[in-house]
């Protein structure tokens, strides 16, 4: 009878571990049950006109996590440019190309289709582009921002 009290308080200490229990006590989920609750509305000017973004989780802007989705048209171009943090990221639909570099080089890119994904180390220089319309989620630690090689490349300073 004497075990009988402290199995049940490890019990009780074990319940929010449970998945359901932990989703129900949770005290702030950013949560995207399907594509129909991802709010679009136009790129910060950083990016070339034309990307739409959907903040999912954190704010961008600020340091902590984030996590956004790009929506990018066809034949989309990011010149090179490099980004303060590591940025992670996952082709959700469409064909993403990346390469290396202060100069866009298509014979030294990689490209990603669907389920791609590639993690991009802080302060390194790239460029990006799209052949078709194309989804991507990206993710990392904040704030996320870009400085473009070629100054005259910055759309904000356009």
């Amino acid at each position: 009878m004497r075990l009988a009290i402290p199995i049940a308080l490890l019990l009780a200490a074990a319940l929010p571990a449970i998945p359901s229990m932990a989703w129900a006590q949770a005290a702030k989920m950013d949560m995207v049950t399907g594509s129909g609750q991802v709010k679009w509305a136009p790129a910060p000017p950083s990016l070339p006109k034309g990307a739409m973004i959907a903040v999912i989780s954190g704010d961008p802007a600020k340091d902590g996590p984030y996590v956004v989705r790009l929506k990018l048209p066809a034949n989309y171009t990011v010149p090179a440019h490099r980004h303060p943090t590591v940025e992670n990221i996952t082709v959700m639909s469409g064909s993403f190309h990346v390469g290396m570099g202060t100069k866009r080089d298509v014979k030294k890119a990689m490209s990603f289709g669907s389920g791609g994904f590639v993690s991009l180390p802080a302060r390194t220089d790239l460029y990006v582009w799209t052949t078709k319309a194309t989804v991507l989620q990206v993710h990392g630690t904040g704030p996320l921002a870009a400085q473009y090689v070629n100054l005259a490349d910055d759309p904000s300073k356009q």
